[in-house]
């Protein structure tokens, strides 16, 4: 053959890989309101960045016709390009071709980018769409599943790992992006669950559908298993791109500080406002978020979960951060299971790739009730308290209002390595409020006074006493726990310049081959 032969032997496999399953498939996939396995990838990565590997692969089975069904790619499409001019290894699903489903082949491909990925220190992003395991392969199937969980493993905690469903996702399928640190579903189209509503049915002879079994309402908002849910799969690769501007490419690396015009000394008034009178009534703490940091921009993470807490990203000043907030306007800001375990993976991320954790402080305690202590709220509050008292990232800490019991020690506290701990005028830390301390403290007392308004007078004189011993920040700050009380309008001139200080900051754990958080 000659050169030309060659070459137009090159670009006719080429044509045939870009095929997929065929023009009927693909049309049938954007039917759905899908976009197809390669123009997702255009759509995440910086335009003609692309570079694949594997085009020309293919399965090597022959059992129950296989060897009738080849397809060049064999239904995943990988390899490497930038988002922002930074290195991101990619691979994306074909449901066009046997229906996504992984083979050995398909398995194999996946590992070589991501075994690539570790070794050059780039982010990972799975695009999932795929109906499973290849049945027709048996265990081979299986057993690649395996190899990239154990992928999954190695890569935890050193290089980011982004995971997109935007499709089915099912059986053994779910445990590789549930090994990920982030996974985005959309509202269209994507599902997750370990076993189907048809196995459901049989077994258990629950009879559920799809969508309330497994699709992105149930994991944003019950499960906790999808960090983010899109409108759609353009909004989806947004978010992703926004995801990674506030993360390093690895752990050795930090995250990249960009440009800022927003002023560093901007003071905002309304904080000096936002803290109600009575310390019952609720605010958003969102709003003070939006007002401290860069232009108001914050990338919530779970935001439908848990609302009790709030985390994310953010800037001041160009530096990413991550943001661990109480929400006074759901359940009182109060930690739960749920709240804890959302807030200790997110501490321990933003530990693992060197960004550091502001803490916003309003907590009146952990939830109370047979509920939370069945379903092991001590193993859970511990988690999150673990997770502060390991992380070395520089820690600052503001108490807004509340901070009582061991949700205050939790919760960011000096005594778990905060760097600087700063508290608001309106700031309470307490071992509880003053309504619980006088029970406890005079409650004997109190019933032996008959009188009801003497009983009543009394308390309310206990109560004053002890609000005027604990409703403020100066006891604390008296133990050089709190480091300064400042004035709600300057907090964030008072992060940043706190962020520059600890810029270079050195904290180590002792060498271990790994902690046991309790889980």
């Amino acid at each position: 053959m000659t050169i030309e032969d060659n070459i137009q032997k090159l670009l006719s496999k080429r044509e045939e890989a870009y095929s997929a399953g065929g023009e009927k498939r693909l049309e049938s996939q954007r039917a759905k309101g899908k976009y197809t396995a390669r123009e997702r990838i255009h759509l995440l990565l910086d335009e003609g960045s692309f570079e694949e590997y594997d085009m020309f692969a293919t399965h090597h089975s022959n059992e129950f016709g296989l060897d009738k069904q080849q397809f060049l790619t064999d239904g995943v499409i990988t390899g490497h390009g930038t988002i922002d001019g930074r290195i991101i290894y990619v691979y994306s699903q074909d449901f066009t071709i046997l229906g996504g489903s992984l083979s050995e082949s398909y398995a194999k491909k996946i590992c070589k980018i991501m075994d690539q990925a570790l070794k050059v220190g780039a982010p990972v992003i799975g695009i999932n769409d795929s109906g499973g395991a290849r049945i027709q392969e048996g265990v081979k199937s299986l057993a690649g599943y395996a190899e990239i969980f154990q992928r999954n493993i190695m890569a935890s905690g050193v290089i980011p790992q982004l995971s997109a469903i935007f499709g089915p996702c099912a059986g053994g399928a779910v445990y590789s992006p549930a090994l990920t640190d982030f996974i985005l579903m959309s509202k269209e189209n994507s599902y997750m669950f370990v076993t189907g509503p048809k196995v459901a049915k049989t077994v258990t002879g629950e009879d559920i559908s799809i969508e309330d079994l497994g699709g992105p309402d149930v994991h944003g908002k019950k499960s906790g298993v999808a960090h983010f849910i899109s409108e759609d799969e353009e909004e989806g690769f947004l978010i992703l791109r926004k995801l990674l501007s506030y993360i390093p490419q690895n752990n050795l690396e930090d995250p990249i500080t960009t440009e800022c015009d927003d002023p560093i000394d901007r003071k905002e008034d309304l904080l000096n406002q936002i803290i109600p009178d009575s310390p019952s009534k609720p605010y958003n703490i969102k709003d003070v978020i939006h007002a401290i940091v860069d232009d108001a921009e914050f990338l919530e993470v779970q935001r439908n979960y848990a609302a009790n807490i709030v985390t994310g990203y953010a800037k001041f000043n160009g530096m990413p951060v991550g943001i661990v907030a109480n929400q006074p306007n759901y359940l009182a800001g109060v930690l739960d299971i749920n709240a804890s375990r959302k807030a200790a993976r997110f501490v321990r991320f933003c530990d693992a790739f060197n960004i550091p954790i502001i803490t916003l402080v309003d907590v009146p305690g952990f939830l109370p009730g047979s509920a939370q202590e069945y379903g092991g709220i001590i193993l859970h509050g511990a988690k999150l308290l673990f997770a502060y008292g390991e992380a070395t990232v520089p820690k600052i800490t503001i108490t807004i209002r509340k901070s009582y019991g061991g949700a205050h020690d939790v919760m960011g506290s000096k005594q778990l390595r905060g760097d600087i701990n700063y508290a608001w005028p309106s700031a309470e830390i307490a071992v509880m409020g003053p309504e619980g301390a006088v029970e406890i403290l005079e409650g004997k007392h109190v019933r032996s006074i008959e009188n009801p308004e003497e009983k009543e007078k009394y308390i309310l004189e206990k109560e004053a006493a002890y609000r005027d011993k604990f409703a403020n920040p100066f006891e604390a700050a008296s133990y050089g726990f709190i480091d300064d009380v400042i004035e709600p309008r300057n907090t964030r001139f008072r992060i940043i310049r706190a962020l520059k200080v600890l810029a270079t900051k050195k904290d180590t754990n002792p060498p271990k081959k790994h902690s046991n958080i309790p889980l």
